[in-house]
This record gives structure tokens, C-alpha cells and sequence, in this order.
């Protein structure tokens, strides 16, 4: 990411990085599947064939504990006939026109899909079982103005097992505590185009990963369910916090909407262009692999509110908008957090041997977490640093397109326009070489088809490719590692092959828009 600032450093006017959307799974893990549920009836010493009513006693409890607490803050109830209805939107008319600045806003009841329990007669065994199953049942969605968090939502599935999910945004919390430590600034939606003390934000933006979250997390709970503790006293039921979803976001902020939009469409296109699916790999930490079973896309998408390009990796992403104009927004958002590593003990070990292993969707690896998530952001940008859109073209190819020498020896220019040449750029410039570089063996299967036919050809290619990197070594495109037989792209060789391969895929209609 530093290489880019710097490329546009005279255009920004701050960055800020931290979560955008978190949204937090809490679940009572004790009765999240059948067994445990089992032993929590027989704790209670409910049997299956009353396990329906028993089971319904507890569905009233929580609807009419919520409703008991809104009412006693005249706050209004309303339900939903249909579960697409925009509820934030509605959220924030209420709130509108209520004038409520703090607090619940409303509760919300709409009927969805859940997972949840059932009775089931077994008629081979004769028997009761207890299953779990898809079903539809009542959830409550409460809106609030927290202290804390600002505008939020948290919402209840009103059966067992009583999850919960709560949906915070990391910018409506930083705004609060810039108005507590009296830092200026100008927002839009959840954007801030500028803000007075950017190194300030961003040191209230990180005690974001300092919250205790486990407890403020269950206080939102018990605001869901002020009956909580009544149904289950005497279990030790408390809620399991995940992270079910999080999007992690670096705001390049423009001094003004036409800096940004200057350079915006050539950022758009270098990345629909040149990020292949190993590029779009290593931006999220993934190893391009033959037995892959994730599917890697990228998607553009002209909204009305900007223009929009994505890239996935199974079920995680990152993104790169505009943002109100005058904010570059890179943003990686993580549903499946098993794709990354975190160094740390077994769970439940905390302090056993420390090992590279799957980071965990619950909260005590959010810190690692942010990590890796602004890890690919700085890579999305460092990539993307290439773009230079006010440099001709030519400017950057005369150079390497005229014979140079190295070593004393005469070395031919480059010829970008050659298949040799071409297939030779674009296999230096591969995305799973961004990071350790490449070898001459790296190089010669994607430059040669099939296997050498014997030891002799296998020394003649070895040759060929050697000569190849020792031309681009000879116009400054690449360089050798210290104490290594490997090569990485320099910053003239990243810009330089990246405008090359930009310009081949330039079509004639596109030359012709462009002129127009």
C-alpha cells in the first residue's frame, strides 16, 4: 500500500483503515445440537412428548419479555408480512421521525427459515426422537442508537436455540468516539471524505480490536432477551461468540471527487485486465493449487452510486469502489475464515505448542483477523500501485524496446509485441511470483509445451531461459534475490510489463470510446 500512496501522494489527503461491517453469531452451545439439548430435558426433567410445549413456553417467554421492554420504552412494535422488507431503512424513517437519538428505535418481527427442533415418530424403533431441522419461525429484529456503537441491529430467533445475531459498523462507532476526543470532520453515508486528525482516527479506529467484546456483546443480548436468565437458571447458558461476517476496509481519501476520478477507470481496468485468478489468490492468502475445489471470479459492476470491481475466492473477497465521490475504498470481506493461518495454540490449550492452524470464526482470533484482512488490502493496492495513467505509454516502452548492454555484452531490446516476448512477460508477471519471485525452472514449463524430450533439451531451454532473464535484467525489469537463484519484478519492471499487457488487450471500439 505505501508504494501507491506514494504515487499519489500529492492527490491524498489521509487513509484509514479498520472494520466496516461486523456482524456476530452468538449461540448457547449447550443446546446448538441434539445431544445437548437431550441433557438439558433431562435436566429439567421435560419428556420428549412434552418437549413441544415445554419448548413453546420458552418461545412465549422471549416474545413477550421483548415486547414488555419496548413497550415500557414506548418504543413501537411492528411486523413484517414479508421477510425481503428493508428493515434498516425503516429502522431510520422511525427514528426520524421520533427524533430518537438514543436507544431502542423499534423491534421489528418477521417470519423466517431458522434451524430448530422437532419432535420426530420413528416407526421402525417405535420411538420418540428429537431432530433438528429447517423450519420457519418468528425472529425479532431490534434496532438501536447505542451508546457504544451507535446505530446497530441485533436480531433473536424466538426458538430453540435461541441464536442470535448481532450487526455492528465500525465507522458508526468511530464517529462517536471522535465526537467524545473533539475531532473534526465530514461524513457522508458511513464515508469520512475528511476528517481533522487522521493519525487520531486511527488510533480510536484500532481500540476497536481492544473492546472486551465478549461482554458487550452479551449485553446487547440481554437487551434481546431480558428473560434470559429466568429460563435458564441453573444451567450456565451463555452465549458462544463468532464472527459470521467481516469486512475490513482502507479508505484512501482524495483531496476532491475529480483527483479521485482521474485515475479511478485506469485503477478499474488494469484490475478487470491483469488480476488473473493467481493474482486474486494471493491478494487472499491462498495457494494457487491443482486440487483447488474454491471457485475464483472477479465481477464489475456500474452501480449507481459508483463503479464497482470484486474479486472472490470461494466465499471471501476483495473489493475496490469510489466511495462519495472522493474515497478510494479497498475492502476484504472474510465469511470463511478456514482459508487463512493463524500462529496459536489448540483450543482449549492455551498453553500448549504454538503452530501455524486455521483461523477460528470466534472472537478470539478477530485480532488476527484485521490482520490478515489489511494484509490483502496492502497487496490489492501494492498491485495496483503499477497503474500510472499519466505516463504515455511509449514513454515507458522506448526505453526497453532499444538495445542496451550488461556486463559489456550488447543486449537486444525488448519486443513486446512478439509471442516469444509477450508469453515471456506474462509468465514473469504471474501472481503466484509476486511474492518469493521465480526461477529459470519456474519459467520454462510455462514457456515451453510439454516435457524436454531428453537431458540435452532439458540444458538447451534452461538455456534459452536464461538468456531471457539476463535481457530483462539488462533493461531494469527485473532483479536477482541476494544469495538466491531467484528473480523478482522491480517497480520499472512491474509498471512497464504491466502497461504492456494492458495495452494488448485494449480493442479497437475501446480506442475508439476513448478518443471520442
Amino acid at each position: 500500500m505505501k508504494r501507491f500512496i506514494q504515487r499519489f501522494a500529492d492527490k491524498v489527503i489521509g487513509v484509514l483503515s479498520g472494520f466496516d461491517r461486523l456482524v456476530f453469531r452468538g449461540t448457547l452451545r449447550a443446546v446448538a445440537f441434539v445431544d445437548g439439548l437431550k441433557r438439558v430435558l433431562w435436566k429439567r426433567q421435560v419428556l420428549l412428548k412434552d418437549f413441544g410445549d415445554w419448548a413453546q413456553s420458552l418461545t412465549r417467554t422471549v416474545i413477550e419479555a421483548s415486547r414488555a421492554e419496548a413497550g415500557r420504552k414506548e418504543r413501537p412494535i411492528r411486523y413484517l408480512p414479508s421477510g425481503g422488507t428493508d428493515k434498516e431503512a425503516l429502522a431510520r424513517k422511525i427514528a426520524r421521525e421520533d427524533g430518537i437519538t438514543e436507544g431502542l428505535i423499534a423491534v421489528l418481527e418477521s417470519v423466517e427459515p431458522c434451524r430448530t427442533y422437532d419432535i420426530y415418530r420413528n416407526k421402525q424403533t417405535k420411538r420418540l426422537d428429537l431432530v433438528s431441522r429447517i423450519r420457519k419461525c418468528k425472529y425479532l429484529y431490534h434496532y438501536f442508537i447505542d451508546p457504544v456503537f451507535g446505530f446497530m441491529n441485533a436480531r433473536i430467533q424466538t426458538w430453540l436455540p435461541f441464536s442470535v445475531q448481532i450487526c455492528l459498523n465500525g465507522r458508526e462507532w468511530l464517529s462517536r468516539e471522535m465526537d467524545r476526543a473533539g475531532i473534526g470532520y465530514r461524513r457522508r453515508e458511513n464515508t469520512f471524505v475528511q476528517i481533522d486528525d487522521v493519525p487520531g482516527a486511527q488510533k480510536l479506529l484500532d481500540r476497536q480490536l481492544k473492546v472486551r467484546w465478549p461482554i458487550q456483546l452479551s449485553r446487547l443480548a440481554r437487551l434481546l432477551n431480558p428473560a434470559h436468565g429466568k429460563m435458564f437458571r441453573g444451567l450456565d447458558l451463555e452465549y458462544y461468540w463468532s464472527v459470521y461476517q467481516s469486512e475490513w476496509a482502507t479508505d484512501i481519501m482524495f483531496e476532491s471527487a475529480t483527483a479521485l476520478a482521474q485515475i479511478y477507470p485506469d485503477l478499474v481496468q488494469y484490475g478487470i485486465r491483469n488480476f488473473s485468478s493467481p493474482d486474486v489468490m494471493r491478494f487472499l492468502a491462498q495457494k494457487p493449487h491443482w486440487n483447488l475445489k474454491k471457485e475464483v471470479k472477479t465481477s464489475f459492476k456500474d452501480r449507481a452510486e459508483g463503479v464497482r470491481i470484486k474479486h472472490w475466492v470461494g466465499e471471501n473477497s476483495v473489493k475496490l469502489y469510489d466511495k462519495e465521490g472522493s474515497v478510494l475504498r479497498t475492502e476484504t470481506t472474510i465469511n470463511d475464515p478456514y482459508g487463512f493461518k493463524v500462529f496459536r495454540a489448540k483450543e482449549g490449550e492455551p498453553q500448549g505448542e504454538l503452530s501455524y492452524r486455521p483461523l477460528r470464526a470466534g472472537i478470539a482470533d478477530l485480532h488476527r483477523r484485521a490482520q490478515v484482512s489489511q494484509a490483502s488490502n496492502d497487496r490489492y493496492l501494492e498491485a495496483l500501485a503499477a497503474v500510472d495513467p499519466a505516463t504515455p505509454l511509449g514513454e515507458l516502452m522506448n526505453p526497453v524496446v532499444r538495445p542496451t548492454s550488461y556486463g559489456g555484452k550488447r543486449v537486444r531490446g525488448l519486443r513486446p509485441w512478439s509471442p516469444e516476448d509477450l508469453a515471456l512477460l506474462k509468465a514473469v508477471n504471474r501472481g503466484e511470483f509476486s511474492i518469493n519471485g521465480f526461477r529459470n525452472r519456474d519459467l520454462a514449463p510455462l514457456l515451453f509445451e510439454g516435457d524436454p524430450a531428453s537431458p540435452e533439451d532439458k540444458r538447451r531451454r534452461s538455456g534459452r531461459v536464461s538468456r531471457q532473464l539476463r535481457m530483462l535484467r539488462a533493461h531494469g525489469l527485473i532483479r536477482k534475490v541476494a544469495s538466491a537463484y531467484r528473480y523478482v519484478l522491480t517497480d520499472k519492471g512491474r509498471q512497464t510489463i504491466n502497461a504492456i499487457l494492458s495495452a494488448h488487450a485494449v480493442t479497437l471500439e475501446q480506442l475508439r470510446k476513448a478518443a471520442a
